[in-house]
Order: C-alpha cells, then structure tokens, then sequence
C-alpha cells in the first residue's frame, strides 16, 4: 500500500489508501487472453467453414453446434465444482475446432447426398436420416477416440495434475456434448433448413482444391512405395531432430509484474534495510517499460510472507507488454534490471522472479526459485564447501540466472562451555551456572514490590551494554560450597562463535540448496550441463549427494507419467480402431496417422523455438485425436464403396477425392481455431503456445498423410471386400 502524498494533517479527507498489487488484475487478463482467443478462433471457423461449403444456412448449423458444446461444458463444470480459470477455459479455446468436427463430417455428407440423389423419389427426412446413419457410426468412433486422447491428463499427479486436470475436464466435457448434437441437433436443423434441389454444386474453393488434388492423387497412387518411403524419410529426420529440442515443466506465465528478492546479511540492521529498499527502487524506476516500484522489508502483516528483516521484497509493475517502446522481451528486461541492480547495488543476493511464480517455487521445493540442487550430508562444513562449488559451476553454465547458496553464515554468538573437573573442585553445580547465565543475561523475576493494591514484578538482569561484552559475562559471580565467590571465567570458557543462520534436514540428512532461476534457455539443458559439470569437477565424498528439485522435479515426474500413460492410451485407440473395422490391418493403417502427427509438432517446436514441455506433450495427445478421426472418415468411406461393388482402385480414387473435403474442414478448424491462442502476445498466452504450435503443425502433417500417403498404401493394407465389415 501507499499513501498520497498530502498533508497527514488532513488524513481524514485528503488521503487515500490505492492498492499497488492485485492477483485479480492478472486474473482478469489472462482470462482476457483466452476469451479473445475463444472468439477470434471461432469468427476465423465461421468464415472458413462457409468458403468451405459455401452456404450461409449449412455454415450456421455447424456454428450452433459450438456455443451449445460450450454451454454443456460450462454445466458439466458447474456441478463438478470447476472453475472457468487459464486452464480451463485454455481446453476449450484448443477444443474449438474439434467441437465442430463431427458436426462438419454430418453436415457434408448431407451436402452430398442432396447434391447427388435429388431426383431419387426419397423424402428430405428420408434423404437426410440416410445421410446421418451413413457416418454416425465413425463420427462416434471418431469422437470417443478424441477424448480417449486426453485420459492421460487426468492420471497426472502434484502441481501439473492441479494445472491440466481442468483443461482435460473442459475439453471432454465440450467433446461429449458435441458429439451429441452432431448426432441429433446438426440432422434436424438439416432437414427444417435445406430441401431437395436446394443444393446445387460446390463451392469454388472445394472444386479449385479438388482440381489440384487429381494429379497429386493419381501420382500418389502410382507410386506408393516412392510416397511412403519419403514420408518415412521424413518421420525418421524429424525424430533425428528431437534431441535438438529443449525441455521445461511448463513456460513461465507472465504475471506482468516483476518481483525482486535481495538478501542482506544475517546481521544487517532494519535502517540499512530501508536504505537499500531505496536505492533499488531506484535503479528499477528508471526503465520506461516500469509503472511503480514498492518495496517491503520483514514480514507482511498478514504473515503470508514471512521473511526476515535482511530481505528487501521488491514489487515493480509494468505496462502491457504491447506499449513497451524498448523492443525487449519479459525475459531480457528481467536480465538487464538484474545486471543493473548488481552493478548500482552491489553485495546484495538477488533474486528476479514474479509475485506468484515464487510462492509456487516455495511450495514445491522450499526455495523461492526455479530450480534447486540440494546437496545431502552430515557434516556442516562439508556440505559448504561443496555448496560453494556447485554454485561456481552454476554460474558458468549459460542460462543459469540468480545463483545463489543457501545462506549459513549468522550473527555471532557468546558461547559458554562450562568445565565440568573445574566445576567439582570448587563444588558448584552446573544448574548454578545456568541460573546465573540465565539471570545475568535473559533476566529473572527477583521479587515484587506492592503499590496499594497492585503488584509489580522486579526484574533482574545485566544492562544491554553489558550483555554483549565478554569481560563482564566472564566476570559474573558464582559461590562455591565453601561461600567463596568465584569468577564465571575460572569454571568455564566464555568465548565467541559464529553459527549457522538455520540447519536444514530432508531426506533423514541434512541439506544445503543452492538456487537458480533459468532465463534464455532450457530448464532440462541446464540441469543436465550442470550435473555433468558437478559430476566431473565436484569432489563428493561418500554419503554426499546431490539433487535437482523445482520445476525440474516436476518435469520429471510429469514426463515419467506421460511416458508410461501415452503409450497404453495409445494401445486403447488401436482397440477401437480394430473393434471399428473389425480388421488389424484398417486399424494399423489409420494409425499410421499418429507418428507422421508427431512430424508436424516435432518441427512446429524447432522452428517457433519453444520447448517440449507438458503443454508440449499435452498438443501431441491433442494431434493423435483429430489425425485419427481424418483416416477414419477416409477409411470408411473407401470400405463402404467397396461394399457397394466398386473396385479397389476406383474406390480408393473415389473416397479419397470426395472426402477431401470433410478432411481438410476438419483439419483446418482445427488449426485455425489455435491460431488466435499462437498469435496471442497477453498475460497467459506462452503458457498456452507450445500446444498450440505442436497442434497447428501435427495437423499438416497428418492432413497430408491422409490425402496423399493413406490412399497410397491402402491398397498394401486392403482386405478382400467379402471380409469387410463396416
């Protein structure tokens, strides 16, 4: 808080108490951020659906479907105790273009049944319940295995459970409900809006690509073994890529406020304190991209932030980050302020981070900062020396910002060790020595003194001056049996002593930490640099050890999870494929789709230059559902030509041609329902933009799997069509 500048004399009118820091403001925002992206995403699926089918009447049907998707996972949320926060509301904005998906398959096949079979004497509701059975049974197989995708975010455990649970609730809650409008509401309007003959043709922009589609298909199906042995060369490189790739637990959320921890010495005095307050504000207030700086000193009164009185917490607001004139990213104008600050105010342990990124640091480590080694041992001095030298390796790695040991040195102490033979000469008791300790220096009630009816108590001990002075506590007096007073100093050793500031214990042992934050790279590439470096150069004896902690922990833990997870999620979408099709073969074929899914996100990451985080991971899962759902509607199409007696490569030909649409509608919502959330630059939007880049860039190159390489190679995976079951 503070105050206005007026007169105290007329605090009554004239001053005014103005908050300077509040979560709801980066609330506020970041829900902005993704609401905008909600509405872009779906203004962008509005425009390119109707290019796309190329009516207005088909267009809004589809449409309808998402807000009505979104009000049955507000419901679902509702009485599941969810809130609408980042995470939330984040998995419907990914989800806005896989809640149309089954919607858009229904609606186009409906298109084609009116453009094809207008002069059949059939009823609109005949002609159109037709239609409907035709997919319903692989929209549903196709739905199911998108939210299946998204089980294994529901086994996550800790911090990263807490974070993408709610995201995995929201998605499969709007995927459901999706499901089933696409089932019945998207039939029904179908039938009040369109008639028999109302449908004439296709839109230009579908009879461009398909003009151009033709001659790609037909040398794709001429060549299968070039076209899959390029995709293959593809998979393998991108895979050959991937080491290349950095990792981290989740992007830094940009809080839009920087705050700033500087330690002083154990022993430094509240004035020094406020002096250096001062000057740090200072040198903070001189960049333009800076609103306010406000320092605190101790512990807040509400006792949320307990913190000593030799550490300066230092809040600095910012402007939005698209009036920032400087050019600068969050993370440079964090390394520039940290750099000045060291060079203006020098001496001090600072730490750059944001007001809830360190209290989340706290509560998963016990250290306000990214990462912690934590080394283990018994031996005090030991455990200092090594902490020194991880500290020194630390400050050589790149990236490695903040460096800091845990601090042990404290204020100095007068320590009296009593001389137990020299006690039982002079026949005085040690319980004598820490009485007289105790009253000479902490002070002791020695009587009490009546004033009328009240009592006061008399309290006995040495003057402040003389507590602090080693002559005079050796001087202080104790009686032998015999009655002879005898000096403190002839029965023990008075002398000075610098302890540690605290002794810390996990893991049954003791513990120092050495704390770091990560700026400019990756949190995975950092430790494993710095452990390499603590394992060559750090001479650790036995019973010592060291350990990464932080968000580092959790990245482990998070990827250990997805690791074991993804894969049986994987084996259960081959099952529904297999039980769909009722085929080994179809099913590896439409799996085919997941690893070249993985391409696209594998390359989307190396060249957007982000991180395999759990956002990351969380855009593959996402990928697996839609790329699967395309080779499914291409399938069973092409099978249920089949069916109807046409042959193998006419039907390939045929299918792959007319259900180029629906495939490429469905991708292209998809994607263009993340590129609001990819383009954003607001308060919320990195923390989001790994899935959506992996998304956005899976889905090409799955799409192109399934237009060009899955018609290819069907014939290699084909059954004879007595056997086939659709």
């Amino acid at each position: 808080m503070r105050r206005s500048p007026r007169s105290t004399s007329h605090c009554r009118t004239a001053c005014a108490i103005e908050p300077f820091y509040s979560q709801a403001d980066l609330v506020d925002k970041a829900i902005g951020t993704v609401e905008r992206a909600l509405l872009e995403g779906a203004v962008l699926v509005l425009i390119f659906l109707y290019l796309f089918l190329g009516n207005l009447r088909s267009t809004l049907i589809v449409i309808a479907s998402l807000p009505l998707s979104v009000l049955v996972a507000f419901i679902a949320m509702r009485y599941s105790g969810l809130s609408a926060n980042l995470m939330s509301l984040g998995g419907l904005a990914i989800g806005i273009g896989m809640m149309v998906d089954g919607s858009v398959v229904m609606i186009e096949n409906i298109f084609r049944h009116l453009e094809e079979r207008s002069e059949e004497d059939l009823s609109m509701w005949r002609l159109v319940s037709e239609a409907a059975r035709e997919v319903a049974r692989p929209i549903v197989f196709a739905m199911a295995i998108i939210i299946i995708v998204f089980l294994p975010l529901f086994t996550l455990e800790g911090v990263e459970g807490k974070l993408f649970s709610p995201m995995a609730y929201s998605i499969s809650f709007a995927l459901v409900g999706a499901l089933i409008l696409a089932l019945t509401l998207v039939p029904v309007l179908a039938t009040l809006a369109f008639s028999k003959g109302s449908i004439h043709g296709e839109p230009r922009l579908v009879l461009w690509l398909k003009a151009r589609y033709r001659p790609l298909l037909k040398g794709a199906l001429g060549a299968p073994g070039t076209v899959f042995g390029i995709a293959l060369a593809v998979f393998l490189g991108s895979l050959a890529l991937f080491p290349l790739l950095g990792t981290e637990f989740v992007p830094t959320l940009r809080e839009g406020t920087v705050q700033v921890r500087s330690t002083l010495p154990p022993g430094a005095s509240l004035d020094s304190a406020i002096e250096y307050g001062k000057r740090i504000q200072k040198v903070l207030g001189e960049y333009p991209e800076v609103t306010g700086t406000y320092s605190r000193i101790g512990r807040a009164e509400v006792g949320g932030d307990p913190e000593p009185v030799n550490v300066v917490a230092t809040v600095v607001t910012l402007k939005p980050l698209n009036e920032w004139e400087s050019g600068r990213s969050y993370e440079e104008l964090q390394s520039v302020m940290a750099e000045r600050v060291g060079e203006v105010v020098p001496g001090l342990a600072n730490n750059f981070s944001q007001p809830i990124q360190l209290r989340t640091d706290e509560l998963l480590s016990g250290v306000q900062a990214q990462l912690v080694a934590s080394i283990y041992g018994d031996d005090l001095d030991e455990l200092a020396r090594i902490g020194s030298e991880v500290e020194a390796l630390a400050r050589e790695v790149p990236g490695a910002t903040d460096v800091r040991t845990q601090q042990q040195g404290g204020k100095r102490q007068i320590v009296v060790r009593p001389d137990r033979d020299a006690l039982a000469r002079y026949g005085i008791n040690i319980d004598d020595v820490l009485g007289t300790l105790e009253t000479g220096v902490g002070g002791a009630t020695a009587g009490l003194v009546f004033d009328g009816i009240r009592r006061f108590d008399i309290f006995l001990r040495l003057q402040e001056s003389q507590r602090s002075r080693l002559d005079l506590i050796r001087e202080l007096p104790l009686r032998s049996t015999e009655g002879a007073v005898v000096p403190l100093s002839r029965v023990a050793d008075v002398g000075l002593y610098t302890g540690p500031k605290q002794i810390s214990r996990s893991n049954a042992s003791r513990r120092l930490y050495v704390q770091m934050n990560v700026r400019g790279r990756d949190m995975g590439g950092v430790v494993e640099e710095l452990r390499g470096l603590v394992r060559e150069r750090v001479d650790m004896p036995p019973g010592y050890f060291v350990e990464f902690g932080g968000q580092f922990e959790n990245q482990e833990r998070a990827m250990a999870r997805l690791y074991l997870v993804v894969p049986i999620t994987l084996a259960l979408i081959f099952l529904l494929l297999f039980s769909a099709f009722g085929s080994l073969r179809y099913a590896t074929l439409i799996f085919l789709n997941v690893p070249f899914a993985i391409t696209g996100g594998i390359i989307a990451l190396l060249v957007s230059g982000l991180y395999l985080s759990v956002p990351a991971a969380v855009g593959f899962i996402a990928v697996f559902g839609v790329a699967v759902l395309n080779g499914v509607v291409l399938v069973s199409y092409i099978n249920q030509l089949r069916d109807e007696g046409m042959p193998a490569d006419e039907a390939v030909a045929m299918g792959a041609e007319r259900r180029l649409r629906p495939v490429l509608m469905t991708a292209t919502v998809a994607i263009l329902g993340l590129v609001p959330l990819l383009l954003a630059d607001g308060i919320g939007s990195n923390v989001q933009r790994p899935l959506a880049a992996v998304v956005v860039g899976g889905l090409v190159t799955s799409t192109l799997l399934t237009l060009v390489v899955l018609p290819s190679v069907y014939r290699w995976f084909a059954m004879p069509r007595k056997e086939v079951e659709v």
